[in-house]
């Protein structure tokens, strides 16, 4: 079993323009072409039993849409191995009305995008948005660091993060990209001493395979999720990655589906 805890697909409607603004903007090639079923076609390929879909809400008016497909999705695609979460804007004032909804629907978490949203993390509305999520025992994802889209904007560098680590002791928010895309040597003197979970999408081979080993082993292999980024990267070598990163056979397993199973409530 693999599961990959960070994806991104878009509707079949918008997905070609979506990921042409998208590319263009970070100068990548996309790996699918954004839409659920060539997803569930690089599951297939890359031997990838369930999918974490990660939607960002880029405007408080988004919130609506966007949760009522992942609740949609939930159902549709739950024997294909899709999981989607929900997702929210800091501006959003009734975030608590939010976030109990997507509970009550069983939505399993969030995604939050620092500089997608233009906020900085450490801003009080996202503390009040974590803060309460953890009440409602789900799992938050957060971009760490910076973003390739968005040269010089820092609304989620380890200087942001951890008030947020310290203030609220979150037990179920993922910082993605390794905890913080390319600040790796900001955020490497916290781990030890907080075991913050991170994944490793669009990380290796960005980042060395020294470091990764021993970030991964400075925060904890059991709070090392293994993600992606499809569609910018490819799945199936995202995989391969981990299966050369120098981890053993056991915290592979880890990485790859033990801790998202055990986290997931698979």
């Amino acid at each position: 079993m693999i599961i990959d805890f960070h994806v991104h697909t878009f509707p079949e409607k918008i997905a070609g323009k979506a990921l042409y603004k998208l590319s263009r903007s970070a100068n990548i090639t996309p790996y699918t072409n954004g839409t659920l079923d060539n997803l569930l076609v690089s599951m297939k390929e890359s031997g990838i039993s369930y999918s974490v879909l990660l939607p960002i809400a880029t405007t408080p008016s988004q919130y609506e849409t966007i949760n009522k497909t992942s609740i949609q999705i939930n159902t549709k695609y739950k024997d294909k191995g899709i999981i989607s979460f929900g997702s929210l804007h800091p501006d959003n004032s009734n975030y608590k009305d939010i976030l109990n909804s997507l509970a009550r629907e069983g939505v399993k978490g969030i995604k939050l995008h620092p500089v997608f949203q233009g906020v900085y993390l450490d801003d009080i509305r996202y503390m009040r948005i974590i803060s309460y999520a953890c009440e409602q025992n789900m799992i938050v994802i957060v971009h760490g660091g910076m973003d390739i889209s968005f040269p010089g904007k820092d609304y989620a560098v380890p200087v942001h993060i951890m008030p947020i680590i310290k203030e609220i002791k979150p037990d179920k928010m993922i910082l993605a990209h390794m905890g913080a895309w390319d600040c790796w040597d900001a955020i490497m003197p916290f781990l030890s001493e907080y075991n913050i979970m991170m994944d490793t999408s669009f990380t290796m081979p960005r980042l060395p395979r020294e470091k990764f080993l021993k970030m991964a082993r400075l925060t904890g292999i059991q709070n090392v999720f293994f993600g992606s980024d499809s569609p910018w990267t490819m799945q199936k070598e995202s995989v391969q990655s981990i299966k050369e990163s120098g981890l053993s056979t056991e915290e592979q397993e880890m990485v790859l589906y033990k801790n998202a199973i055990k986290l997931l409530g698979l």
